[in-house]
């Protein structure tokens, strides 16, 4: 990494819980491609200072995550169709204080299911009613899924989440529920949370399905990804999907696609903390 000097191009991340994942990524791949920049993951106090900051400070990318990737939508000037059409921003990129709001993670859910061949006429459980649960709910949409469930406590955001896909809604999963794939969009087992050792779904559940996929990224092996494996289900991991939607931005930022080799060697970086 360079020394830093004022010419140096600055990204950030924004989240409630921030981890070095794209710290580490982003970061190993400036390095690798010779680029004055640097990225760096804050934690804000003030959504709102936080923002204004991105736009008078000219930091030139904004990784956003959980939880205000709805949030930020009011304070953004251009919403990018990827964000617009489920209402959720993970990226936003400053063009001389024009700030344009993207969304990477339906890319990565949609890249991932297409990778592990998950069959669209599997059933699914999703937990979660957020921005991210709302990126994975239009993926599954539109790669053709139709008996999805939304699993979500706050039955008002559950249920219009569910009907705007045209899917169901329940506010809780009974062990005696099946699924053919569980996907957890919430931050059960989450390092660092309340609920950082906690099974996003009965055993039960996860022992009748046949692919368990997490979207929390750190750790990589979560209790639910721990449980999964055991029971020798098809995985899916957050880390995978970190990687995706952090090239994505990436590329986003700097308008450069690195080689397969150079991202394969920023994510066993990443993954290497």
């Amino acid at each position: 990494m360079p020394i830093l000097n004022k010419d140096m191009t600055l990204c950030i991340s924004l989240s409630a819980r921030p981890s070095n994942n794209g710290t580490r990524f982003h970061n190993h791949l400036y390095e690798q491609l010779g680029l004055n920049w640097i990225y760096k993951a804050f934690a804000p106090t003030d959504l709102v200072q936080a923002i204004a900051g991105v736009r008078g400070l000219g930091i030139r990318g904004c990784a956003v995550s959980m939880p205000y990737k709805e949030d930020v939508i009011a304070l953004v000037d251009v919403m990018d169709p990827s964000a617009k059409a489920i209402d959720s921003v993970n990226t936003i990129v400053n063009d001389g204080g024009r700030l344009t709001a993207y969304n990477t993670d339906y890319t990565a859910i949609e890249q991932l299911l297409q990778r592990n061949a998950v069959p669209a006429s599997h059933s699914v459980l999703l937990r979660g009613a957020g921005g991210m649960a709302k990126a994975t709910a239009a993926a599954l949409r539109d790669a053709g899924f139709r008996d999805v469930t939304i699993v979500a406590r706050n039955e008002e955001a559950g249920r219009a989440l569910a009907g705007l896909y045209g899917f169901a809604w329940r506010a809780d999963v009974e062990p005696s529920a099946t699924a053919d794939m569980i996907i957890n969009v919430t931050p059960i087992g989450m390092a660092g949370g309340p609920e950082s050792g906690s099974l996003s779904f009965p055993q039960e559940v996860i022992d009748a399905a046949k692919v368990v996929f997490d979207v929390v990224a750190l750790p990589a092996e979560t209790p639910l990804v721990q449980a999964g494996r055991a029971a020798g289900k098809t995985v899916i991991t957050g880390a995978e999907v970190a990687t995706i939607q952090a090239l994505e931005q990436f590329v986003l930022y700097t308008g450069i696609r690195p080689s397969d080799a150079q991202v394969r060697a920023a994510e066993d970086f990443m993954r290497a903390q």
